[in-house]
């Protein structure tokens, strides 16, 4: 029998996780106590049954997500082999998404605030560290998060399906939680200060061709195209399977967004899959 254990942070993406599954005939179970599970496990090997294929899926409301360690350490002894999906998402996508959708948080059935996404946070910790995948939904729409779901489930997980999401961002207006890697682009010469280029953005090919002409640029350009590839294997043994870059400038409107743009072609000609946002090119 195949077990999946799918949990994370609430709001990260776990009721689009409960569709996907059901569409892939797996017997889905939503927020089961931990400790039954290894019985209906056992129910569902009985003679007679025709679930092959089983997901219980895992939150904090209550009091009955204090057995999930324990729960999993059962189903190791008896030799139930599983797999545990861990998806989460930044503390600000987490909030906006509450926010966005009028919904109360489950474990307090209020409103949600920032203190109770971080605490939960702290309590998914050690169960973050067993999960044999990490999804962050950061970025996704419901249809990536699916396609990143099938390839996990999926017998062999290739390099190519590894996801990038690259964003570029303006440092005055505060810098992304959800990126893992952070790239401060205010080396390079500024474009704001050529009165033809200043009105313009990232972009525009003059405005690009402008930040790329610098000696500094390319260096930058080759050591980080290097560092990427070098560590996307390291990810993936991690059981995480997208990376998260941001390029950032005082305003979010020349360099980053050139710099953003470059990344990611450059990625995309290398086979990946890659997503692009310019979080802050439309501000004044």
């Amino acid at each position: 029998m195949e077990v999946i254990v799918i949990t994370g942070m609430s709001g990260a993406g776990k009721s689009q996780a409960v569709d996907c599954l059901e569409d892939q005939d797996y017997y889905c179970v939503d927020n089961m106590p931990p400790g039954l599970m290894e019985n209906f496990i056992a129910l569902a090997n009985a003679k007679g049954s025709s679930i092959d294929k089983v997901a219980f899926v895992l939150d904090t409301r209550g009091d009955i997500f204090g057995g999930v360690e324990e729960a999993l350490e059962d189903l190791d002894d008896n030799d139930i082999p599983y797999k545990v999906i861990f998806l989460e998402a930044s503390n600000e996508v987490l909030l906006r998404r509450y926010n966005e959708t009028r919904r109360v948080y489950p474990r307090t059935k209020k409103t949600a605030t920032l203190a109770d996404i971080k605490q939960e946070r702290e309590e998914l910790e050690h169960i973050r560290d067993r999960a044999d995948f990490i999804i962050d939904t950061s970025s996704m729409k419901a249809a990536q998060l699916k396609k990143e779901l099938l390839e996990v489930l999926a017998d062999e997980y290739q390099e190519e399906t590894f996801v990038i999401n690259i964003m570029s961002f303006g440092y005055k207006h505060g810098m992304p939680m959800s990126a893992d890697m952070v790239f401060d682009m205010r080396f390079i010469p500024n474009p704001f200060y050529v009165p033809s280029l200043k009105r313009a953005t990232g972009n525009s090919k003059k405005v690009r061709n402008f930040v790329m002409k610098h000696l500094v640029t390319q260096m930058f350009i080759k050591d980080l195209d290097s560092l990427v590839n070098n560590i996307i294997p390291c990810y993936m043994k991690e059981g995480k399977f997208n990376l998260n870059i941001a390029f950032g400038c005082t305003g979010g409107q020349h360099r980053s967004v050139a710099m953003a743009n470059e990344f990611a072609e450059r990625f995309e000609l290398q086979g990946k899959q890659v997503t692009l946002e310019h979080r802050d090119v439309k501000r004044k």
